[in-house]
């Protein structure tokens, strides 16, 4: 087991791993935030070293049209062929060409059925469209599905969350497009109004699913704005007595209003350690809307003054055309939409505005049309009390007034309209509480950006901002009791979102529990939650624990899901309270009485773990198995053979455990199964399946489209500068008139196809004409390109050649100065050593003739400095010998001259490498360069530039791999001579030491004899190391 403190190597390696792996990630990592809109979708992006920012489309645009369009194929070849998908702008230019292919607005049928208002709504804006069920939910409810004229009987109708999750892989394909190279995008957090309900939020979680994108989160558009608002902003702090701040966000777009009620504080609370920090909170206290009330109602105001003026005009009554015609007849339709919202939108800045059509309904029919600003607010007054409603009713459920309002900020398009800003002065009472202090457009999903980066691991904010949202509807749960049905409010619209509460049950029976939302009145079942064990539980704590059925009690912990607000279950249990006897019972009592009770508690013996009641520590949430509330000290009494071996502490710890009396309580989990429920549920497998597949297949479908375009563009561009070949005089010149002739001819024929039968052709066709050309036009650019750089290769080459043998010259002489170096080395170290030699002979004689006291001395210093010399006292001085007592071992220690010699620079198979290198190239240039002249300028080169380059630089190579190693040999032969040296003087030390014992006389000629020898190789090796450089 590892000490605290100390951890091993193998156990932090996967920990180390994770910690570089999420680094590397974060660095790489992005987060987007996205508002659905109505009419538009915008997103903006937060990525490492950059500010948030929007995402721009692929013509630079700050907001992308909601419209999605199939494009008919215009190849006849292939009928399989899917069609092309166009976004945005491009979408919206084809609606009036192919109606039945285009759509715009998907918002408004996420989540309904097909025989909801919205669906009727949109049939009639867009009569164009074919509109039909899809079978889902519950019993046998169709969901909205829409078909494509293009693709016709033989594709299943598209969902509409199939259609969304087309334009929001758009929308990532253009944020990956801006952010750094090789970035994924893969997390998002989507706003979604206040009234949306459960099927309309999992269809927004289905389209975020089927693009690839990993939902962080969901918020409310009020609340994303607010969090916008607060982010460059401060506001007073709690602590200090400071008030909340209450605004209101009214927010219209194209297809709704909401009006939401904020609570901005800042507030201090407690960090890491002992510190403290100060954070901003965002809460919704109210909320309420209009789901039907937005630019689309103004502007089908003025489409139906354009249909009627239309029908009243003298062509359309000589032809006695209905207005119901006209409404059905999706070409016009689209036409008159399209230019009523024009007119709405220029009607904010100007008071008049006008409309021209030709071809409208017929051919030969044209239409003019005017409206002014007046008119447009006369039609509009029916509207007038709904503007004002949501602000109201907003203020009611927050129990606030208009003037403890701080402000009412504007969001979205249609605030900008001068007739709706009229009535929300006329609501606020005060125009000064009106605001435009935040981006109308950009505001909600800039909002949802920064919730991203604060709930991602990835960043790391500056600021702390929390949020608290509302579900927007009541959370009641229904389940079956005793045989009666019953059903309990579990949260309110005004409840916040994460928040928990806790519920016992009687049921003694596995049972189901629904949870439904309170929606205009009725109770919408949203989710059902299952018990799967429940039974098994009971009986298990009937039998093993001997639970009475009244102590037993079923609890589930339930809250509003973080991610969209609905209902779930986080945990549920059941459970049951045990009472304990103290220790003996009533007969130990009465022995006690009567003195039978052992007076020392010390002489009984510890209660073994197999006689002891057991009840297991609490398990994993995860775990199955059965629990115990209070007594975990009791887990110790297992038995199993690790426990039977416990030392008397711990089973004097069971046994003072089990004494204690009181209840203790048995908890058992309980595994649920939980379902959605209604329109919002995913597609069955099978279904689910087949959409993807079709995903799959359009985005392949446009790549290779892409790629077609690519070839296509390829092609055509190669023709027109072929075409300028044809007239330039270094293609002339390297080209024959045949060949020119046979390119111009086929430059014609691939210029009629281009735009004739290859407007329909494959990308395989497009790369088999471009292949044709460019066999002709490829080598004559070859051999111009060639006969351009040739010259200055071949220059290049003999330039390499020069330096070759310049190299050479000098390993020539590196070779001989390395030679009569070594030779005159030898020479100095065979005179050194019949020096020492004779200095040996000399120290030798002056020794035998020295006085009895000298030798006296002398012995008993050698006696003193090495005890095995008093073995040999008797024997003769041996002038070789190696023993420290002998007066001559100093001199024959010294280490020999030779080792201080380095190796030489080059060798001898160094001089030939270089030249077998030379003479092959220059025979191989030679070769070449006389098949060269015999070329004309029409005819393929005999030697190629890339040629000689790289004999070129097989020269180079070889000369920088020879200077590389003359230059860090003078490193090695320093080191090599003082290491000779340090020998030497560590020779010399102990030749002092020896001396000492023997007598100056003999020191000083072995001194002598040393400084000779070593003088001679220091001389040595500096001449052979200047010789070098001066080779160098």
């Amino acid at each position: 087991m590892l000490r605290r403190g100390r951890h091993s190597l193998p156990s932090l390696f996967p920990l180390l791993l994770i910690v570089l792996f999420s680094t590397a990630a974060s660095a790489a990592s992005a987060v987007l935030g996205i508002d659905i809109g109505t009419e538009y979708i915008k997103a903006a992006i937060v990525k490492h070293g950059a500010p948030r920012d929007i995402v721009l489309t692929k013509d630079s645009k700050r907001k992308e049209a909601a419209t999605l369009a199939f494009k008919p194929s215009r190849s006849s070849a292939d009928p399989e062929d899917l069609p092309e998908r166009l976004y945005g702008g491009d979408a919206v230019a084809l609606s009036a060409r192919f109606p039945g292919d285009v759509y715009p607005n998907l918002k408004p049928l996420l989540g309904v059925g097909i025989s909801d208002e919205a669906v009727v709504r949109y049939g009639q804006r867009y009569p164009g469209l074919t509109v039909s069920g899809s079978e889902r939910g519950e019993n046998g409810q169709n969901s909205v599905g829409l078909k494509s004229e293009t693709l016709g009987a033989r594709e299943e109708p598209f969902l509409v969350e199939e259609l969304l999750a087309m334009e929001l892989k758009n929308i990532r394909a253009n944020a990956e497009a801006a952010a750094a190279k090789g970035v994924t995008i893969a997390d998002a957090v989507i706003t979604y109004p206040a009234f949306y309900t459960a099927d309309e939020k999992r269809a927004v979680e289905l389209a975020a699913d089927l693009a690839g994108l990993r939902l962080l989160g969901t918020m409310t558009d009020g609340l994303a704005v607010g969090l916008d608002y607060a982010a460059t902003r401060t506001f007073s702090t709690a602590a200090d007595g400071g008030k909340p701040d209450f605004h209101l966000v009214y927010d219209m777009g194209a297809g709704s209003t909401t009006a939401t009620v904020l609570k901005f504080q800042s507030r201090t609370v407690k960090d890491v350690g002992k510190f403290n920090k100060t954070i901003q909170e965002v809460q919704v206290m109210g909320t309420a809307w209009d789901r039907s009330l937005g630019g689309d109602a103004l502007n089908h105001l003025i489409l139906d003054d354009m249909i009627a003026k239309f029908v009243d005009s003298k062509k359309m009554q000589a032809l006695n055309v209905p207005a119901t015609h006209v409404q059905q007849h999706g070409k016009t339709v689209a036409k008159l939409w399209k230019e009523s919202e024009r007119m709405r939108q220029m009607l904010s800045a100007n008071t008049e505005t006008s409309a021209s059509f030709e071809g409208l309904f017929y051919e030969d029919m044209s239409f003019k049309y005017k409206l002014s600003r007046a008119d447009l607010e006369a039609f509009a007054t029916q509207y007038a009390d709904r503007v004002r409603e949501p602000i109201i009713r907003a203020l009611e459920s927050a129990q606030l007034t208009v003037s403890d309002l701080e402000s009412i900020i504007l969001h979205g398009g249609v605030t900008r309209t001068p007739f709706v800003q009229k009535q929300i002065e006329a609501a606020a009472g005060d125009s000064k509480k009106i605001r435009t202090n935040v981006n109308a457009d950009e505001s909600a999903c800039l909002g949802a950006a920064f919730k991203g980066a604060t709930i991602s691991p990835a960043f790391r904010l500056n600021k702390e901002i929390r949020t608290y949202d509302t579900p927007g509807f009541g959370i009641r749960l229904q389940w079956t009791a005793d045989g009666k049905e019953r059903s309990q409010k579990l949260f309110t619209a005004s409840s916040t979102i994460g928040a928990e509460k806790q519920m016992s049950f009687k049921n003694q029976e596995d049972f189901s529990i629904l949870f439904a939302q309170s929606i205009d009145g009725r109770d919408v079942p949203v989710t059902e939650v299952k018990t799967l064990n429940l039974t098994a539980s009971i009986a298990k704590l009937k039998d093993t624990k001997g639970c009475a059925p009244a102590n037993i009690s079923t609890s589930f912990t339930m809250r509003l899901s973080q991610l969209d607000g609905l209902p779930e279950v986080v945990q549920a249990s059941s459970s049951c309270k045990l009472d304990t006897v103290k220790e003996g019972g009533i007969v130990d009592g009465v022995k006690g009485l009567f003195g039978l009770k052992s007076k020392d508690d010390s002489n009984q013996q510890p209660l073994q773990a197999d006689d002891a009641e057991s009840f297991p520590a609490s398990p994993d949430a995860d775990g199955g198995s059965e629990s115990s509330g209070e007594s975990s000290a009791s887990a110790s009494t297992s038995t199993s053979d690790s426990t039977k071996s416990t030392s008397t502490g711990s089973a004097a710890a069971s046994k003072k455990s089990a004494k204690s009396s009181g209840p203790q309580t048995s908890n058992i989990p309980i595994a649920l199964n939980t379902r959605p429920l209604g329109l919002g549920t995913p597609p069955s497998p099978t279904p689910m399946s087949q959409i993807q597949t079709r995903l799959t297949n359009f985005d392949q479908s446009d790549k290779a489209r892409v790629r077609r375009a690519e070839a296509l563009n390829t092609l055509e561009s190669f023709t027109y500068r072929a075409r300028d070949y044809l007239s330039d005089d270094s293609f002339i010149t390297h080209t024959t008139s045949a060949s020119r002739d046979d390119l111009s001819t086929k430059l014609e024929a691939a210029s009629e196809w281009l735009y004739g039968e290859g407007s329909d052709a494959k990308t395989t066709e497009f790369k088999a004409k471009l292949k044709e050309l460019k066999d002709i036009v490829e080598p004559a650019l070859k051999r111009a390109s060639e006969a351009k750089s040739r010259p200055g290769a071949i220059e290049k080459l003999r330039e390499a050649l020069k330096s070759q043998e310049t190299i050479m010259e000098m390993v020539r002489g590196s070779i001989a100065s390395d030679k009569e170096a070594s030779e005159s080395a030898a020479a100095a170290s065979s005179s050194s050593l019949l020096a020492d030699l004779e200095s040996a002979s000399s120290a030798s004689e002056s020794s035998d003739a020295s006085s009895s006291t000298t030798t006296t001395t002398a012995a008993d210093s050698s006696t003193t400095s090495d005890p095995s010399s008093s073995a040999s006292d008797d024997l003769d001085s041996d002038p070789y010998a190696s023993t420290s007592s002998s007066p001559s071992s100093s001199s024959t220690t010294t280490t020999p001259p030779a080792a201080s010699f380095t190796p030489p620079s080059y060798t001898q198979a160094d001089l030939e490498s270089l030249t077998s290198s030379r003479d092959t190239i220059v025979s191989w240039l030679d070769e070449r360069l006389s098949l060269q002249e015999k070329l004309g300028p029409t005819d393929d080169p005999a030697v190629l530039v890339r040629d000689l380059d790289a004999k070129a630089k097989t020269l180079t190579d070889e000369f920088q791999r020879l200077l590389m190693r003359t230059v860090t040999m003078p490193k090695g032969g320093a080191s090599g001579e003082g290491k000779a040296k340090g020998k030497e003087k560590s020779s010399s030390s102990g030749k002092s030491k020896a001396t000492k014992k023997a007598g100056k006389k003999s020191s000083s000629s072995a001194k002598k004899g040393g400084k000779k020898a070593s003088s001679t190789t220091s001389s040595t090796t500096t001449e052979t190391s200047a010789s070098r450089k001066d080779e160098l």
